[in-house]
């Protein structure tokens, strides 16, 4: 199958983010992979290009239509870039080819950058693997083993692989996007650096804590995460009559439901919280109202609804027949009461990354982290790679109250937690 010269429509849930996106900010994440040796620039030039050949729905760059943004083949080749101390800023489409990635290496880490109009974070993660297995195999001459996610530059994708999962599975559903504002974490700005602080802790011993609350890592931790949010509010605002909900954005991996080799977003959320206004809660509370959030928004008919939908709002006669700016208006118009404005931070989990084993003989740690919200400044992304849990706090304010209530929690229960930052002395 030729991928190379055909363009491509905007995944249902891509077509927000060029009509949101500023000239100080896009929406960005982060996936690494930390080798035990330092990175050979040339080889991981090599390697890339081979990567970014093996994925034709990421070489493509962002074009305007009439009516919709498109995405357009790129010839160029991808150039790597040297990693900076101030990751996951604004991303100059002009830049690089027009490519919406960055490929870049410091050290012995090998990093990519994503511009969410193309893929989401399994969809990156499944890249980097790609990637990284590339430079091993042309490094190392390694036979690699392509399992646990990893593809193979020398075969041609499958048509799976770049198709809008959303229009594929979208039925004659709809659900109610109504939904409240919450609080909002204050802070000092600093827009132009990106503050990151890492927690790692031993992830059996997360795991144990939260199976103390008969919960999964997931529900754990973002429980964990409202309570850090809501101390903040309770510190900050006297009146308990003017406390707002605290919510948190933890999204939903679609595949685990269907069938699909997409490789572009494919991917929902859920929004659980508490209401501080009832009164103070306690760890097992907050756990319980997690879980009883999850235990009912888990389900395909529920999610299949709230991106149909999306889809049916897309196929809308009269917005299909809108001029872009018309759309464009209207997109931004609705992020503002949507958007970020409906929680306070997002928690995102990849989960446990497996790689094959001749491919964890080179690799000691993987990261992933999110770039800065356009609303909140505070955000939260975790990975688990060789038993050792990875907790990436980003933010784009002075203050880290978030991140130290939240480690402190932990610390607390017995939890060791090494933490690493680029904090700017």
């Amino acid at each position: 199958m030729n991928n190379k010269k055909t363009w491509m429509k905007l995944d249902n849930a891509a077509k927000i983010y060029p009509a949101v996106m500023t000239r100080s900010w896009t929406a960005l994440f982060r996936v690494s992979a930390t080798l035990k040796e330092d990175i050979d620039p040339q080889i991981l030039q090599i390697a890339a290009e081979d990567a970014v050949k093996r994925f034709p729905a990421f070489a493509k760059k962002l074009k305007k239509g009439l009516f919709w943004y498109y995405l357009e083949h790129i010839d160029e080749p991808i150039s790597i870039q040297k990693d900076v101390g101030n990751p996951c800023m604004r991303m100059n489409l002009r830049e690089n080819n027009g490519y919406m990635l960055r490929i870049r290496y410091y050290g012995k880490r090998i990093a990519v950058e994503f511009f969410h109009v193309l893929t989401d974070g399994t969809g990156g993660m499944t890249f980097l693997k790609t990637l990284v297995a590339r430079y091993i195999m042309l490094k190392y001459s390694v036979q690699m083993e392509y399992t646990h996610g990893v593809l193979c530059c020398d075969e041609e994708p499958c048509e799976g692989e770049s198709e809008d999962s959303f229009l594929r599975y979208a039925r004659d559903n709809s659900r109610s996007r109504k939904e409240g504002s919450s609080y909002n974490i204050p802070g000092t700005n600093e827009n132009n650096f990106m503050n990151i602080v890492t927690g790692m802790a031993e992830s059996k011993r997360v795991l144990e804590e939260a199976k103390r609350y008969n919960a999964t890592l997931t529900e754990y931790l973002t429980s964990e995460l409202i309570l850090a949010v809501d101390s903040i509010q309770r510190e900050s605002v006297a009146n308990r009559k003017k406390f707002k909900p605290i919510k948190i954005c933890v999204p939903i991996n679609l595949r685990r439901f269907y069938n699909t080799k997409t490789v572009r977003n494919f991917a929902s959320y859920t929004n659980p919280g508490i209401e501080p206004k009832y009164g103070q809660y306690t760890l097992d509370e907050t756990v319980k109202i997690v879980k009883g959030h999850f235990g009912m928004e888990m389900d395909e008919k529920l999610l299949n609804a709230k991106f149909s939908t999306n889809v049916q709002s897309e196929n809308n006669r009269l917005l299909s027949l809108a001029p872009l700016f018309i759309k464009r208006w209207a997109l931004k118009f609705v992020y503002s009461f949507k958007g970020d404005r409906q929680t306070s931070t997002v928690l995102s989990n990849l989960g446990v990354i497996t790689l094959p084993p001749c491919m964890d003989e080179y690799v000691e740690r993987v990261d992933f982290m999110l770039g800065p919200l356009k609303r909140n400044r505070v955000t939260c992304a975790c990975v688990s790679y060789k038993g050792v849990l990875y907790i990436n706090f980003t933010r784009t304010i002075k203050e880290a109250y978030v991140e130290r209530n939240f480690f402190t929690s932990l610390v607390k229960k017995g939890i060791h937690i090494k933490v690493e930052s680029n904090q700017r002395w």
